[in-house]
């Protein structure tokens, strides 16, 4: 298993965990709970936990590919729903 992660400043991470999983919760299996939220796509699984001032998401994926589409599709989308911090693109380890 392939693991990146990424972390970002904001005072709305927890509002953008919801905001994601009831997004893509339509399509696929998609949890939150109490800053806690998981997607899971069927290239990769995205985790992301929320405190005060961060936002912390941990991407899982079979092989290379799965984990380069599972961080592009959380990442395109948490720039969306951010535009009014005008959020930066991720810097990503791993």
């Amino acid at each position: 298993m392939l693991t990146a992660t990424a972390r970002c400043r904001t005072p709305h991470a927890d509002k953008y965990i919801q905001q994601l999983c009831k997004h893509f919760g339509h399509k696929i299996e998609a949890v939150y709970a109490d800053g806690h939220g998981e997607c899971c796509f069927s290239c990769g699984t995205a985790i992301m936990d929320a405190d005060l001032e961060n936002l912390e998401i941990r991407v899982e994926a079979a092989d290379a590919e799965g984990l380069k589409d599972t961080k592009h599709v959380i990442e395109s989308h948490l720039i969306r729903f951010a535009f009014r911090e005008n959020m930066p693109a991720l810097a990503w380890q791993g």
